[in-house]
């Protein structure tokens, strides 16, 4: 089976209807699995922070992320061969949205080949908010648990502190131990009990998003080594490998080799950096590789790690692939494989459904399950409405 991981922060710009995704999302073989992780669709402002959940940029992104895969074209869709992108097509899609979450700006997606929907089961989502006062969804994470056949795979879609500043890295780092330690796939149902229940219980593990770790060097040594294309010297001075290599965060964990350009902070609709055009020194902004794709698990094996060159946003979408490798039921166990939502009783039964803020979900597939518990001080104010993360 084919993997496909990708991750942009979008920069709090609503889609346009004439976006397209097909840079981003094309390989030369097609996915059987795409995971599409999101940072800022919505401004980080108190109101979308404090306020009611603004799910409209979302539904927009799902409709390109389903055109651009199910096109009705078979010659501009990237798998080759016709589908359903919401008209009166007959045709059947060849990906379906299996679920999908949004807490403020950040948001997940998985979309499967149709004939693997059956093959996929134990959906939960966990979330973790890292942000304002601690725990607010401004900053955090979101996790998808799932198992394809008998193999477990977590992907967590996370966007960390920001800042440039000495230090900052500490923060970033002290993002990571909390959303491991507080995400948590509670098992409810009968016959769950051998689920994975953290992050590391998985088989397999995806970490991607806007990371956030920034170059520890000078803005000059910076620009000089970047007009020579000199990634590997940048390299050098990249906080996450920094704090990697010394056994600070993720100790164990891979990452593809990079041979690409930084992939923040652009000009917006521009191949030039802010910092190569910025003359305050209060908005310059270092380029970095903020936006990565990390894994643990030996079913993963990567085969490309690359990013896109959209100028819609100040970042540029990065994405890679991977060859998985399952391991599959025997055929008269994958036929108790459940697909209906109303059999949360029944031992065959691997979804359970059960209170959690809103997710989209594919129609048909029974609702995830979630854990997203807030305790909030009760200075705090009200329970708030979006995605609620652990605290």
């Amino acid at each position: 089976n084919r993997l496909f991981v990708g991750t942009w922060n979008v920069g709090g710009k609503s889609p346009h209807d004439g976006l397209n995704l097909k840079d981003w999302l094309r390989s030369p073989s097609p996915s059987d699995v795409y995971v599409l992780g999101f940072q800022e669709i919505v401004p980080l402002n108190a109101g979308n922070v404090l306020g009611p959940e603004d799910s409209g940029p979302a539904t927009k992104w799902l409709s390109l992320i389903r055109q651009a895969l199910n096109g009705t074209n078979p010659r501009t869709n990237l798998s080759g061969a016709a589908g359903d992108d919401g008209s009166k097509n007959p045709t059947k899609p060849r990906y379906r949205l299996m679920v999908s979450k949004q807490m403020v700006g950040i948001f997940l997606c998985v979309w499967v080949r149709a004939d693997l929907n059956e093959h996929i089961s134990n959906l939960k989502v966990s979330c973790v908010g890292r942000g304002i006062m601690g725990y607010l969804g401004n900053k955090g994470s979101i996790s998808i648990s799932m198992t394809i056949y008998q193999t477990t795979f977590c992907f967590v879609c996370t966007h960390l502190a920001s800042g440039e500043k000495e230090g900052d890295e500490v923060r970033r780092n002290s993002d990571v131990c909390e959303i491991l330690k507080k995400t948590r796939f509670n098992n409810h149902s009968y016959g769950d009990s051998l689920s994975p229940e953290t992050i590391l219980d998985h088989d397999n593990i995806v970490w991607l998003g806007d990371l956030n770790y920034r170059l520890a060097t000078t803005h000059v040594e910076t620009c000089e080594l970047l007009e020579r294309n000199d990634w590997e010297a940048l390299l050098e001075k990249d906080q996450l490998k920094l704090e990697q290599k010394a056994g600070r965060i993720f100790s164990g964990w891979e990452e593809g080799s990079i041979h690409f350009a930084p992939t923040y902070k652009y000009l917006i609709d521009s191949d030039y950096y802010v910092a190569q055009a910025c003359k305050s020194k209060d908005k310059l902004r270092i380029p970095a590789w903020c936006d990565r794709i990390l894994w643990k698990g030996e079913a993963l094996k990567q085969q490309w790690y690359i990013r896109g060159e959209s100028k819609f946003s100040d970042h540029r979408p990065v994405s890679s692939s991977f060859v998985v490798n399952v391991r599959a039921k025997e055929s008269n166990v994958k036929k108790k494989l459940v697909k209906s939502s109303s059999s949360c009783r029944k031992p065959s039964s691997r979804f359970c459904p059960t209170k959690s803020s809103p997710s989209t979900i594919l129609p048909g597939v029974a609702k995830i399950q979630a854990e997203e518990l807030l305790v909030i001080p009760a200075t705090a104010g009200p329970r708030l409405s979006f995605c609620r993360p652990v605290h």
